[in-house]
């Protein structure tokens, strides 16, 4: 199937390892060509390069932590002087720390509300106007299952994950007009670095091995088994495609049925 993404620009935040990387591929794969952005520029050049030599897609690396408005700036700034466009906007950020209520305090709190919803918000800002006056744009939040079912020793993920669907939910409806389409991928344990670091951090609060950790999880999903990354990205690619056009406004799950929602 040809997604009509050749000739498309998208921007993938935190494109150097985990889910952000195998967007960066998958969408590569099928045309597009990239911006990546990640806080590493040394891993960032060589994942530019990879995906460069083994697709020929035009792949610029921009460098620079999104959580701080500067470098936000910066790196769209450079992003639209080397294409001249957006078209495709996938916001991926990391989770904050784990931990309990009380574990977090006004600072923990003000720095997970920067990442996690700021910097998408804000991405968003200078990105929008483009895709409006061009009337095409995929608008697409990598977020996470803590969204719509909270998961344990995760509050700040959990409340603020919840923030990024209402705000892409009200953006969807405002933009409808223009032919841009805002969407959240909800995945659930996929096999990540962080998932890695969850893991690590049950097997230490209980005593437990991290590959007990991941068992449990595990035994929690029908399928059976962890997600893939390359699986979160095939249905980004599609919901970045043509043939998605008519979907806005959506919360989508990808976690091998555990949840009912």
């Amino acid at each position: 199937m040809d997604l009509g993404l050749k000739g498309k620009v998208a921007f993938v935040a935190a494109g150097s390892q985990g889910l952000g990387r195998a967007v960066a591929e998958e969408l590569a794969t099928e045309g597009a060509s990239l911006v990546i952005n990640s806080r590493s520029r040394e891993k960032l050049e060589a994942v530019a390069g990879d995906i460069h030599n083994r697709t020929g897609v035009d792949v610029f690396d921009a460098a620079g932590d999104l959580s701080v408005t500067d470098d936000l700036r910066r790196v769209v700034n450079q992003a639209y002087d080397h294409f001249g466009h957006i078209d495709i906007l996938v916001t991926n950020i990391g989770g904050p720390p784990a931990g309990p209520f009380e574990n977090h305090d006004s600072a923990a709190w003000e720095a997970a509300i920067q990442s996690l919803l700021i910097s998408g918000v804000d991405l968003t800002r200078l990105i929008l106007p483009g895709m409006k006056l061009g009337r095409w744009g995929r608008i697409l939040n990598i977020t996470s299952i803590a969204a719509k079912q909270p998961v344990e020793n995760l509050i700040l993920s959990n409340s603020l994950r919840a923030g990024v669907t209402g705000f892409a939910k009200t953006l969807a409806d405002e933009v409808a007009q223009y032919n841009v389409t805002v969407n959240n991928i909800l995945p659930g344990y996929t096999l990540t670095e962080r998932v890695e670091q969850l893991a690590a951090s049950v097997a230490e609060r209980e005593g437990i091995s991290v590959d007990d950790a991941k068992r449990r999880w595990e035994s929690q999903i029908p399928m059976g088994r962890l997600g893939k990354p390359e699986e979160v990205a095939g249905l980004v690619a599609y919901l970045a495609s043509e043939e998605a056009a008519f979907l806005t406004g959506a919360n989508i799950a990808i976690n091998g049925g555990q949840h009912m929602f």
